[in-house]
């Protein structure tokens, strides 16, 4: 029998992630934030404390949302930037990216509203996202606010796992192993 979740200490809080298959071999710790907010407040304090100087930070809907939402708060209600899954009405000179992000089974588009890509013209920006992992999600914001004319001064996650707690642009609290099929972690 494999086990079904698996116990990690995060910000200083302990959370069961459960464990998700992602091929006959190979699981992942599913790490949602959604309500959470204990875990939130948590996270976005622990990672403002390793923030450099920015101007903006911008996330990808959805999960890094309330993150980003509580580290904009904490950092005196300053404006953040969400790049939307699909282009809304209310959004002007969109600007798109695709995706393939390990947790979702086809391709993605990341959207930029255009006056969000003008506010970050020339703007300090940090890159926010709950897991980092592949990198896909990352290079898609990336390729956005590189578009938009904003300078990227960093990249955060509350998790990193795979080949991106190898990577040394990348801020994260803490390595989220892999794991094999019976659920034991990979090292």
């Amino acid at each position: 029998m494999s086990k079904q979740a698996y116990r990690m200490n995060i910000a200083g809080l302990d959370r069961d992630l459960p464990l998700c298959p992602i091929s006959d071999k190979l699981m992942i710790g599913a790490f949602v934030i959604f309500g959470d907010p204990e875990l939130t407040t948590a996270c976005a304090k622990a990672l403002l404390a390793r923030c450099p100087e920015h101007d903006v930070l911008i996330t990808a809907e959805s999960k890094g949302i309330p993150l980003v939402c509580e580290m904009a708060r904490m950092n005196g209600n300053a404006r953040y930037v969400l790049a939307r899954k699909s282009p809304k009405l209310y959004m002007r000179n969109v600007m798109t990216v695709e995706v393939r992000s390990i947790t979702t089974d086809h391709r993605q588009t990341l959207c930029l509203d255009g006056g969000d890509a003008e506010y970050m013209r020339g703007k300090r920006v940090v890159i926010v996202d709950d897991v980092i992992s592949t990198g896909e999600s990352l290079r898609a914001l990336e390729t956005l606010v590189e578009k938009a004319g904003g300078n990227i001064v960093g990249r955060m996650a509350i998790l990193a796992e795979g080949d991106a707690t190898k990577r040394d642009d990348i801020i994260y609290l803490e390595k989220l192993p892999l794991f094999d099929s019976e659920g034991n972690p990979i090292d």
